[in-house]
Order: structure tokens, then sequence, then C-alpha cells
């Protein structure tokens, strides 16, 4: 089988109607049927899609991030989330048309491959593979830490261990949640979608409260601080950190082959989560400055959220923000690991990896061996516990897929090949696809050199390993 090029359409015929030049040797008869033509099961509905955007997206928003923001923009670490929020919108609103014409696994790997070429498409996908696994690496990271407040908040401490014991947690619910998974996607879902629900509800209480208290009806003034109180470049700086919090809309289209209704279900999903999220970050951020101040809330790190919830509700509010805490990270790390592995999953049908990592476990129908892939770099990502290091490089990563999907949007619309008829077409076209390009593209300026150099390394061996192994493939014609 032929690695894609641009213009392939998704049934595997491109525009003149020919077949791909070459179908994979080697493979029996056998294999041919049980890893061919066995697609993913579509098991995903609405709610289902909603709950892997929102899910993955508020954990590290809410509760990894405030701490960290405000130490860096102040105050106005507010205004960094909207502007996440607002070119996550402008990227969401092109992927959303891309996803209902090709309601395929793998998201902008699949949409840029089969539009802008292969080479791209090489680099994007196994960008985000690895993009999804830095980001996956940071929720367990996270997750680990609001373990560890857990225990400390009921009297338990772990020591004389040869890692921190946040690092520790996090391997052990990475190898727990990649082992879920296998069991079948129906499940992970379910899990999914119980958690948001649950923690929707905590976090809607909580910030009513908060906003209420914040804006003096209950007695207490907030901190008077300057908006800008770090100035207004690191506004851009910390959006640019930030961002992973916007990951989540993304991850609902590398599930497209399993969401039931594609053509409805995958932009109301991926739309929907960016704008309930957005809302959501923004209220928490001038809630927590507003209890402590920017200064303050900075020393608290990545369990902040704690420390207001206890400032504003006492010991109750700790213990509860503490188990929503929990549910966030976890539902993000959750998502994530299986977005990863769909990513390698598309990769490998489309013989950018190799053919074994497409196998499909014929009991629960899950790609098996494909979260084994997502899930062995992830432990050892996990293993560095670099909390900000890990949010940038799945951030840049990101936002190069994001401007790329823009850019194929553009591309595909001014081709206009026949196979291209999706059910929902964005307002403000070309507006949107190029505001939405310029503004991922012009956010990673603001990242630490560190984290564009990683991304940058990430991209260079996608880039030789497309030229070294896929392009190899493609002309033998070999799988």
């Amino acid at each position: 089988m032929s690695t894609p090029e641009a213009g392939d359409e998704p049934g595997g015929e491109n525009v003149t109607g020919e077949r791909p030049e070459a179908e994979p040797v080697g493979v029996t008869e056998e294999t041919t049927v049980h890893e061919e033509d066995v697609e993913l099961e579509r098991t995903i509905g609405l709610v289902g899609g909603l709950a892997i955007g929102i899910g993955t997206m508020i954990g590290a928003g809410i509760f990894v991030f405030p701490g960290l923001a405000a130490s860096e923009a102040g105050p106005a670490a507010t205004l960094s989330f909207a502007i996440g929020g607002v070119i996550a919108l402008l990227v969401a609103l092109p992927t959303s048309e891309l996803a209902t014409a090709m309601p395929r696994s793998g998201g902008g790997y699949y949409f840029i491959s089969r539009t802008m070429g292969t080479s791209y498409g090489a680099v994007v996908g196994l960008g985000l593979w690895l993009g999804l696994v830095f980001a996956s690496a940071f929720y367990l990271v996270g997750l680990g830490h609001y373990v560890v407040a857990v225990l400390a908040e009921i009297g338990v401490s772990i020591t004389g261990l040869p890692v921190g014991p946040h690092v520790l947690l996090g391997l052990l619910f990475g190898i727990a949640l990649t082992a879920l998974s296998v069991t079948g996607t129906e499940n992970t879902a379910s899990l999914q979608n119980v958690i948001v629900v649950v923690l929707l509800v905590i976090l809607t209480g909580f910030l009513t409260y908060g906003v209420l208290d914040a804006t003096g009806l209950f007695g207490r003034e907030s901190v008077p601080e300057a908006f800008f109180s770090q100035g207004q470049l690191p506004v851009l700086s910390t959006a640019a950190l930030v961002f992973t919090s916007y990951l989540g809309f993304a991850q609902v289209a590398t599930v497209a082959g399993e969401i039931t209704e594609p053509k409805r279900n995958l932009p109301l999903a991926m739309v929907g989560s960016v704008l309930i999220v957005t809302l959501f970050y923004v209220v928490t951020i001038f809630v927590a400055t507003s209890s402590f101040g920017a200064e303050r809330l900075g020393q608290f790190g990545e369990t902040a959220m704690v420390e207001v919830a206890r400032d504003l509700l006492g010991r109750p509010g700790a213990v509860l923000i503490l188990a929503a805490g929990l549910l966030a990270t976890f539902s993000s790390a959750n998502a994530s690991i299986l977005s990863a592995s769909r990513s390698v999953y598309a990769l490998s049908r489309d013989a950018l990896l190799p053919r074994w990592a497409s196998r499909i476990n014929l009991q629960y129908g899950t790609p098996h061996v494909a979260l084994g892939m997502a899930g062995g770099p992830i432990l050892v990502l996990v293993a560095t516990g670099q909390v900000e290091v890990l949010a940038e490089v799945a951030s840049f990563l990101h936002l190069v897929l994001y401007a790329l999907m823009c850019v194929a949007l553009l591309v595909v619309r001014r081709r206009d090949p026949p196979w291209y008829d999706p059910s929902f077409t964005i307002p403000g076209y070309p507006a949107v696809p190029v505001l939405g390009a310029v503004a991922s593209a012009g956010l990673i300026a603001f990242m630490e050199l560190a984290s564009i150099a990683i991304g940058v390394a990430i991209m260079a061996l996608s880039y030789l390993w497309y030229r070294y192994y896929a392009t190899d493939i493609r002309l033998k014609g070999d799988v």
C-alpha cells in the first residue's frame, strides 16, 4: 500500500480515480482480513466526543496551570487563557469542516496528508503522535501531584523513593490507563463521560461561589493588584505555555473514525468543547487571583487551586477541589493516551510506521500495539517530571499541526476535489483559517527556546524517518 499523496480521496482513490499503485506484499490473506479490512467500531456519541474534548482540556487549565500562569503574567493570566481560547476556536472551526469531509482516525495527520501530500503528513503525523505523548506525560505528572496532595491532606507522606512520589504515581497511572484502553474504546469513553459530568458539577458550584466572593457579595475584598502587574509581553508567553490546555478539541478529531454520526457530532464536539472550557478557564483564573493575588498564588505551584478552595471554603473546599483535580488530570491523561494511540494507528495504516502497529485486538476491537507504542514513550517522559517543558513541547508540536490544518483547508478549498463534500462549512472563509494559521504560528515565537529546539528536533527527526523509512517502503511497495 503506498503512502498517501496530496489529493488522495479518503476511501483510497485519488482525484484521477486511480487506486494507490502498490498493495502491501508479504501479508497473508488471514492478516489482510484481520488487519486491513477491520475498521475501528463507531461507539463514541456526541456526549462522548464532548467528554473527550472537555475532559482533556479542563484538567491542565484549571488544576495545574493557575499557579504557574499567575507567577508569569499576574492577574493578566486571565487574558492569556482567553487568547488561547480564541486561537483554539479559530482552529477548531476549520478542523470541524475537514473532519466532516474525512471522518477517519488520525485527525490532523489524515487531513494534511490527504490535502498537502505525504511529506507534510509524515512530519505532522509523527509530530502529533509525539506531541500527544508529551501532553499525556504532562497530565500524568499533574495527576501524581494531586495524589500526593490528597495523601498529604490525610496525613500520609511518601518518602525514601528513588524518584519523586508524583513521578512514581504518574507512572503507575500511565500503565493502568493504557491497559484500560486496550479493553475497549467504549469502556474508556464511558469512564470519561462519568468523570466529566461529575467534574463540571463540582466546578460550577465552586466557581459560582468564588465569583460571588470575588465581587464582594460575601463581604470579602479582592486582593488589589494591577492587571498587568508583570507587564504585557508575559501575557503572550504565558498564552504559549498554557496552550497545552486547549489540545483536547483536536483529540476529538483523532478518534473521528469512532464517532457516531460524524457529520453532526464532530463539529459540535470540537467547537462546543472549546467554548465551554474557555469560559471555565477565564472564570477560574479570575477567582484564583482575586483570592490570593498573583504572586502568592504562584508560590503554590501545580496545586494552587487547592489553596484557593481552602481559603474560600476551608478544609471541605480543599478536599472537594482535590477530588476534582484528581478527576480532571485523570480524564486528561485518559483521553490523551487514547488519542496518541490513534495517531500511531493512522500512521501505520499509511505505512509511515511498521504495518504491525495497526493490528487490532479482535477480542476488544482496539489497536493494542498502537496503545503500547503510545504508552511506552509516555512513561519515559513521565519519569523526567519536568512539567513546564513537557507542556511547552506539546504546545509547540500542536501549534504547528494547527497552523497546517488551517492551511490544509485553504488548499483543499482551492483545489475543490470531487470527493470533498463536508457537511459543515466554516463561516468567515477565508479569514478564519488565515487568522488561525497566523495566530498558531505566531504564538510559537513566545515560547522558551529550549522547548522550541526540542520541538524542531522532533520535526526534523520525523522528516528524516519519512525520507529513510516511508519513502523507501513506498518505492518498494512493501510494508
